[in-house]
């Protein structure tokens, strides 16, 4: 049973990846245009470097959905939520080391 509650989460984690991906080509794509779009998916694929798509997500919500920006922003960047209290943990532990 949980083999299978892990897979439909994996099947979640990839829809949503796929929906975040499609949302930041759609809002770069309407913000500057196809070209850079293709570059920023490029970019997050070759560099690893998601920073383009997630702001691109947050504007295709926003402008292309008609999402309120609070909707925008939790889909856009869901992974603040992980990376933020890891962040102010590892500076305090960095300023406690000094």
């Amino acid at each position: 049973m949980q083999a299978i509650g892990g897979v439909g989460l994996f099947v979640i984690f990839l829809a949503v990846g796929a929906i975040q991906i499609y949302g930041g080509f759609v809002g770069i794509e309407y913000h500057l245009g196809t070209g850079w779009a293709w570059g920023a998916i490029a970019v997050a694929f070759v560099l690893r470097l998601m920073l383009p798509l997630t702001i691109g997500t947050f504007f295709g919500a926003l402008d292309v959905w008609g999402w309120p920006w609070y909707g925008a922003l939790l889909i856009a960047a869901p992974g603040l939520l992980f990376v933020l209290p890891a962040m102010v943990t590892a500076t305090f532990e960095g300023l406690r080391n000094r």
